[in-house]
């Protein structure tokens, strides 16, 4: 990941395809056609920095979630090489009405969805048969903006020693008309969709931190102390 990273000066449109193959890009073509914006729906599989990096370098740049680094030096030198290719972040902090602006223009936001949050964040959904607190704030964006959720991650190709990009086609949502029972319902649907890809490439999913650490009330921790 670090190596990939450090390399995203030398990547440009003319030799981005040298490094990185598009799979099912007519299912994220399809859902930017319908003008409501597409949320990105990924996951920290293998070198994931590279997953948005690349697709702007293809032509469609993307705004992305992101939470400041402590180090400002560092912070500022990630931001840099993020952005080179073309992508914004969004302060995940204050990041509700620039999303939904974003959205609203027909733009896409990439949203990393495998990550702990603390319960006033976040729903409890099936997680590798574990409750695992899951951002809700993926499901509130689709619901309120209607914008196409796409799933897309980066996995890389031993054969062709090559990454692959892969779109899936937009998840479905459900709308019953009750907020929470709905938002619960899209957050486990979405997370589905990353637990199915992790099964598939066990050995890709880069993500080192403590995905159960937050319990349901009463619920002991699943870690050893």
């Amino acid at each position: 990941m670090a190596a990939e990273f450090a390399h995203f000066p030398s990547y440009t449109k003319e030799n981005i395809d040298r490094i990185v193959l598009l799979d099912g890009f007519e299912n994220f073509a399809s859902a930017q056609a319908r003008g409501k914006g597409v949320l990105f729906l990924t996951g920290h599989m293998s070198a994931w920095e590279l997953a948005p990096f690349a697709q702007a370098l293809f032509g469609h740049p993307l705004h992305f979630l992101v939470r400041a680094i402590d180090n400002s030096r560092v912070d500022a030198l990630v931001t840099r090489y993020r952005c080179r290719s073309g992508n914004l972040p969004i302060e995940k902090n204050q990041s509700a009405r620039a999303v939904l602006k974003t959205l609203h223009a027909g733009g896409t936001v990439g949203i990393l969805a495998d990550h702990n949050t603390l319960p006033a964040e976040g729903v409890f959904v099936d997680f590798f048969g574990i409750p695992a607190c899951t951002t809700a704030g993926l499901a509130r964006f689709a619901l309120h903006s209607d914008a196409a959720v796409v799933p897309g991650f980066l996995h890389w190709d031993a054969a062709l020693r090559k990454y692959r990009l892969c779109f899936e086609p937009a998840v479905e949502l459900t709308r019953s008309g009750d907020e929470a029972t709905d938002i619960r319902e899209n957050t486990q649907r979405f997370t589905r969709v990353i637990e199915n890809y992790v099964r598939k490439y066990p050995d890709q999913w880069l993500w080192l931190h403590r995905r159960w650490k937050t319990r349901p009330p009463g619920e002991p921790s699943v870690y050893r102390k």
